[in-house]
C-alpha cells in the first residue's frame, strides 16, 4: 500500500513538472514577438533622428561669381618702354607684349593696352563707324555696341562698349560670353586704347574704374 501512494506521489510530480515545462515554453514563444516590435520603434526612431538632422545643416557657401576681381586686389603703375603714360593694371596678372600692344590677364579678365600714332582726336561717329566695323570681323558674335564720350582723370575719353564670344579654353574647350569695355584715349597725335573685358555676369565695375581713372599722360 505505501508503494501504491510513493508511485501516485511521483506521477503527481511528473505532472507538475510536464505543467511547468509547457507553460515555460509558451511564455518563451511570446517573448520574440515583442522583442521584435521593440527592435523595429526603435529603428523609425534612429531614421527619423538622422533624417531631421541633415537638414538642418547649413547650406554649403556660395563662392564670387566667375571672374569677380576680389576687393582686396592690389595694383600697380604700369609705363610702356617708350613712356608717354602710366596705368595701373592689377598685380600679378600675367603679361604679355606684341608691338606696341600690352596684355595683362588672370583667369577669365583681361587688360589690353594698345598705343598707336593718331593724326586726330577719336570721336564718337568716328568709333562707332570705323572701330566697331573692325571689330565686328576680329570678335566672335560681336554684338551691342554703345559709344559714348566719357570724362576720366586723364581727361576726355570716347568709351566704346560691347558683347562677343571669348577664345575656347585650350584644355575644355569653353567658351564665356564677355562685355568688353573699349577707351580711347588721345593727346598730340598719340592714341592709347585701353580696353577692359571680363565674363558678362562679373562685377568689375569698381576695378575697371580704378584702372581707368589712373590713366595719366607723362
Amino acid at each position: 500500500m505505501a508503494r501504491v501512494r510513493t508511485v501516485r506521489s511521483l506521477g503527481v510530480v511528473g505532472l507538475v513538472l510536464a505543467a511547468a515545462v509547457t507553460a515555460g515554453c509558451s511564455g518563451s514563444s511570446s517573448g520574440p514577438p515583442a522583442a521584435s516590435h521593440a527592435s523595429s520603434g526603435s529603428g523609425s526612431t534612429s531614421a527619423s533622428t538622422t533624417t531631421a538632422g541633415a537638414s538642418a545643416a547649413p547650406a554649403p557657401t556660395e563662392s564670387n561669381p566667375p571672374g569677380d576681381i576680389p576687393d582686396n586686389q592690389a595694383y600697380v603703375a604700369f609705363r610702356p618702354a617708350g613712356g608717354g603714360f602710366t596705368v595701373k593694371v592689377p598685380e600679378g596678372w600675367a603679361r604679355t607684349g606684341q608691338g606696341g600692344t600690352t596684355v595683362f590677364t588672370d583667369k577669365l579678365n583681361r587688360v589690353e593696352i594698345a598705343t598707336a600714332s593718331a593724326s586726330s582726336a577719336p570721336t564718337v561717329a568716328s568709333v562707332g563707324s570705323e572701330v566697331v566695323s573692325r571689330l565686328r570681323g576680329q570678335v566672335p558674335k560681336f554684338d551691342g555696341p554703345k559709344v559714348s564720350q566719357v570724362n576720366r582723370h586723364a581727361g576726355s575719353a570716347v568709351l566704346l562698349k560691347y558683347q562677343g564670344d571669348s577664345a575656347a579654353d585650350p584644355v575644355t574647350g569653353k567658351v564665356v560670353r564677355d562685355a568688353f569695355e573699349r577707351y580711347a584715349f588721345y593727346r598730340q597725335g598719340h592714341e592709347v586704347d585701353l580696353t577692359l573685358s571680363g565674363p558678362v555676369n562679373a562685377d568689375n565695375v569698381d576695378p575697371w574704374r580704378i584702372v581707368t581713372d589712373s590713366f595719366s599722360w607723362k
